[in-house]
């Protein structure tokens, strides 16, 4: 069973920036995608970045040119780098690791327990 950790979050005034970390446990890292959702209260989960285990990435269009995910495979980790934040960007956000049989999206992906972002206006 993976786990993944989150950290990073916080309160940031609106425009600031925050990093988001999560270290996963495991073997299969590397060969896997990893991917950052967020929910917000009373909304349903959405994907904000997500890499392949060939470094190829996707992000929402709410957050395309303020966000950049990257892997460190040596160091079981993924990041998400975020910049001028905005007051709608105020979630929790989850880390995901795709399994040999789920896709990220999937409720059995791996997943981790989540870190609250909060940004103020």
């Amino acid at each position: 069973q993976v786990q993944l950790v989150e950290s990073g979050g916080g309160l940031v005034q609106a425009g600031g920036s925050l990093r988001l970390s999560c270290v996963a446990s495991g073997s299969t890292f590397s060969i896997r995608a990893i991917g950052w959702y967020r929910q917000a209260p009373g909304k349903q989960r959405e994907l904000v970045a997500q890499i392949t285990s060939g470094g190829s990435t996707i992000y929402a269009d709410s957050v395309k040119g303020r966000f950049t995910i990257s892997r460190d495979n040596a160091k079981n980790t993924v990041s998400l780098q975020m910049a001028s934040l905005k007051p709608e960007d105020t979630a929790v956000y989850y880390c995901a690791q795709e399994t040999e049989r789920y896709g990220l999206g999937s409720d059995r992906a791996s997943w981790g327990q989540g870190t609250q972002v909060t940004v103020s206006s």
